[in-house]
């Protein structure tokens, strides 16, 4: 079964077999618009949610932390941890409006804005989503890369010795995600990702175990690093200006870890419809964010310790391709695995985004329209196949590979896409559209709480904006694209 939708979701159509009917012709196998009927529930809620969260965010966390010392990495990791649940629970609220439980379905972010705020913010709020989401494609290109190299290179280690310089080039590897990604881009859309999200799931815990774990006998096995209250010192390990920055770009990299505000309601959209959605959600933000923040202090603390002011910023790397080799690369390996379904979590909004605008501005253009039912072997069904989509995917995916070759900075990228994301997406729409949907009376208690809220979170991303921003032109600098690691 495939839906369509116009942009104000007037006319729904439901092809089956060649039948069409407007939203009044539905009946138990479909929900209250129209549309297929729902079948998600809060477990894979929660692994959507745990898949966008734990991602390669993890990974610098015990570098961020490095930068900010014992007594301000930790407490900024929880201060990210709390907003973002907060904010979480407010737009799960906006799903549906004007009423949170009866009110009209809003399928994606863009149209939630549109229907609690309106006029400019759809816009900004359209620009701000998409350009983080094609970021995150980027992003992960990139991680994923740097895992699989790290598998080659520590086996040459292994094999030859650690005085062999075993360099590595990330470009065929980017070449080879992205050509995973032009298979699994061709799944029609979000509801049918689910099984991917599980998988994925399961080996962002993996990895993140086995980095705590690491990191855990690092320490035990008396392997401190050189840690203090403040961080990184002046003087010893960086210049006064280079501490400043390297803050303020560990701000983004932890807001970065905690983003998945711009795919919540693409989430919340997968929900059964009983009970109401926004309550599942919330639940499944709770032990979402709940789960991750735990894995991400306890993953950040150890791995400080482990390395201490000289944390690596991939902190799987940073065991040095030592023994046990083959669990280094087990864990890369669950990295890439777990980017392949991130990559698509990330990237479906941005597919349907443009698909829903282009119906509606040419709706008499087979080429995008027409659906060819192809039917899959051994009764598993009718897969619709649109030669629009094929194009426009596989080029998406393309070219967001190109420019991972092009950029491939991992802390520096990760810092400015946190930054960028996390007021807008994060904060500034969540408060904005529950002070209009609640009725918040202006310069109330609440109010002025909640203003005050998002005038803090917008100045703590231009810092960390500020200060990724000038890693990645001093990384740029240096940079030869497509040479070999070392």
């Amino acid at each position: 079964m495939v839906t369509h939708n116009d942009d104000n979701n007037n006319n729904l159509y439901i092809e089956q077999g060649g039948h069409a009917g407007n939203v009044h012709d539905f009946d138990k196998n479909l929900d209250d618009d129209g549309r297929a009927k729902r079948t998600g529930t809060m477990m894979t809620a929660s692994a959507h949610i745990i898949t966008a969260v734990i991602g390669s965010g993890v990974l610098s966390l015990a570098w961020a932390i490095a930068q900010l010392g014992w007594a301000i990495g930790p407490t900024v990791l929880i201060s990210f941890s709390f907003i973002t649940y907060m904010t979480s629970t407010m737009l799960a609220d906006a799903y549906r409006s004007p009423d949170p439980v009866t009110g009209k379905r809003n399928y994606t972010y863009m149209e939630v804005v549109r229907a609690n705020l309106g006029g400019r913010k759809v816009q900004l709020c359209g620009l701000a989503q998409y350009v983080n989401l094609v970021g995150v494609s980027i992003g992960y290109t990139i991680t994923a890369s740097i895992s699989m190299v790290a598998v080659k290179r520590s086996n040459c280690f292994h094999k030859y010795g650690h005085h062999v310089k075993c360099s590595t080039s990330n470009t065929p590897f980017m070449i080879i995600f992205g050509c995973i990604q032009i298979l699994l881009s061709q799944i029609p859309n979000f509801h049918e990702l689910s099984w991917l999200s599980m998988v994925a799931a399961i080996m962002s815990f993996a990895y993140s175990s086995i980095g705590l774990a690491l990191s855990i006998a690092k320490v035990a096995g008396g392997g401190l690093g050189r840690t203090s209250l403040t961080g990184v010192t002046v003087g010893v390990d960086v210049t006064a200006a280079d501490k400043v920055w390297r803050c303020f770009q560990a701000i983004g990299n932890i807001a970065f870890a905690y983003a998945y505000s711009n795919v919540l309601i693409e989430i919340q959209d997968t929900l059964k419809s009983s009970p109401p959605e926004n309550k599942i959600m919330k639940k499944a933000s709770l032990v979402g964010v709940s789960t991750t923040s735990l894995f991400y202090i306890l993953c950040g603390c150890f791995g400080y310790a482990a390395f201490g002011n000289k944390a690596p910023g991939n902190f799987l790397t940073g065991f040095g391709f030592y023994e046990p080799f083959w669990l280094i690369d087990f864990a890369n390996v669950c990295i890439a695995v777990h980017l392949v379904g991130a990559y698509q979590v990330f990237t479906q909004p941005v597919f349907s985004f443009v698909e829903t605008w282009s119906k509606k501005h040419w709706p008499e253009n087979k080429f995008i329209t027409r659906d060819h039912p192809i039917e899959i072997p051994l009764g598993n069904g009718i897969y619709y196949f649109n030669w629009f989509r094929l194009v426009w995917r596989t080029s998406y995916v393309i070219v967001t590979a190109i420019l991972a070759m092009l950029f491939p900075f991992f802390n520096d990228f990760l810092g400015l896409l946190g930054a960028l994301s996390f007021w807008p997406l994060t904060v500034f729409f969540p408060v904005e559209m529950h002070i209009s949907q609640a009725k918040v009376p202006k310069y109330s208690t609440k109010w002025v709480a909640l203003k005050t809220l998002s005038l803090v979170c917008l100045i703590v991303s231009l810092i960390a904006a500020a200060g990724s921003l000038q890693g990645l032109i001093g990384s740029v600098k240096k940079y030869k694209p497509f040479e070999a690691q070392e």
